[in-house]
């Protein structure tokens, strides 16, 4: 599947995993210090509310996990196809996002856990989004699975056996856009505080607008041939 993805892809996961890096790392220096951009840790955190009879953590908790799932079921229900091609609601999706990390702005600036809904949302629909493009090769919002297939493929190497270049090449590329977003979110946001998130706002705005206007391109040059 990776040999089947336009070389373009691979930029748009490191800018996405970029994006993704700034927003996780808003949230954990910011908004309660928790993760925004994957599920896990809320899970996790959900699980021990529930031990603790803790109702009120359990409602915010699961108020986070389903605006990601949320998210993706809005990405899954725009973009039904799963080979990526010009003219697909991609930059709905991206719009979508912008609006929303732009949102969750003022909203953490109140304190209030509808910011945390709204980036948790954003993260759902790109993580979806990519997820459906490739053919579930590609995760932005995450790096578990990328770091486990490193392992894997580092524990083939020590064996002698053959590994697939151009996975590791995905893997790195993934990793490194989701740890220079978190180093770039972080002096972003001792800057100027949850505003951070206004940046890759206008990363994804200005990256859908592009999308659309190409995808119009195309259709011109289409209809003239």
């Amino acid at each position: 599947m990776i040999n089947l993805l336009p070389r373009w892809v691979w930029s748009g996961a490191w800018a996405l995993a970029f994006i993704a890096g700034i927003v996780n790392v808003v949230g954990f220096l910011g908004f309660e210090h928790q993760g925004i951009t994957h599920l896990s840790g809320s899970t996790s955190l959900f699980g021990a509310a529930l031990g603790h009879f803790d109702m009120f953590a359990c409602i915010k908790l699961f108020g986070g996990i389903f605006a990601f799932v949320l998210g993706t079921a809005i990405s899954g229900f725009l973009i039904e196809d799963s080979a990526l091609k010009i003219g697909g609601h991609y930059s709905v999706v991206l719009l979508l996002e912008s609006l929303l990390l732009a949102c969750a702005v003022p909203c953490m600036q109140h304190n209030s856990v509808f910011g945390y809904y709204c980036a948790a949302c954003a993260c759902g629909l790109q993580n979806a989004m990519a997820t459906t493009y490739s053919g579930s090769v590609v995760r932005t919002t995450h790096v578990s699975g990328m770091f486990t297939d490193l392992g894997i493929a580092i524990g083939h190497v020590l064996r002698g056996r053959r590994v697939d270049a151009r996975r590791l090449r995905l893997c790195v590329i993934v990793i490194s856009g989701f740890i220079f977003g978190g180093f770039v979110g972080t002096l972003l946001f001792n800057k100027i505080n949850y505003a951070a998130l206004y940046f890759p706002a206008l990363l994804t705005g200005v990256t859908a607008i592009a999308y659309q206007l190409l995808s119009l391109r195309n259709k011109r040059l289409s209809f003239r041939s």
